[in-house]
């Protein structure tokens, strides 16, 4: 088992609940998390990106973010749901590379460059983020490459 041994980071309950609130001071995981909450349901671009921030910026097992979904998720799928946080934590069988990291800002410029979607899920808060964007890509990176 490639991963059985990999390096998550302790699991941190202050940086999980703010990511299950939409607290995590980066507008589009915000918005994402947000609109789950309330309608039980989010783009598949959204679920992505909230999948790659818990495990690639937060670095915590995507078996956390899986559990989330399965309880918030109106279209819940088991077999979906395992395999999609799989892919985007790149550790399943057919896994997105590693190193492929959704930037949260980029991606949100991409897909939502009038910003419609982030106000209408998270207003106007700004919140300092709870992490920095380069440091934990950095530190994601390196915990991939240590597995060899």
């Amino acid at each position: 088992m490639r991963f059985d041994d990999f390096d998550w980071a302790p699991f941190d309950a202050t940086a999980f609940d703010a990511w299950t609130r939409g607290e995590t001071g980066i507008p589009i995981v915000d918005a994402g998390m947000r609109e789950l909450w309330t309608t039980g349901w989010m783009h598949n671009r959204v679920r992505m990106l909230v999948a790659s921030f818990l495990t690639k910026h937060l670095r915590l097992h995507w078996i956390h973010g899986a559990r989330w979904f399965r309880d918030t998720l109106v279209d819940y799928d088991l077999a979906n749901n395992t395999l999609g946080w799989q892919w985007v934590a790149g550790t399943g069988a057919d896994a997105a590379p590693y190193f492929r990291i959704f930037n949260p800002m980029l991606q949100a410029r991409r897909f939502d460059p009038d910003d419609a979607y982030v106000r209408r899920w998270a207003g106007d808060a700004t919140r300092a983020p709870i992490v920095d964007l380069a440091t934990a890509r950095d530190a994601a990176l390196a915990a991939y490459k240590r597995r060899g």
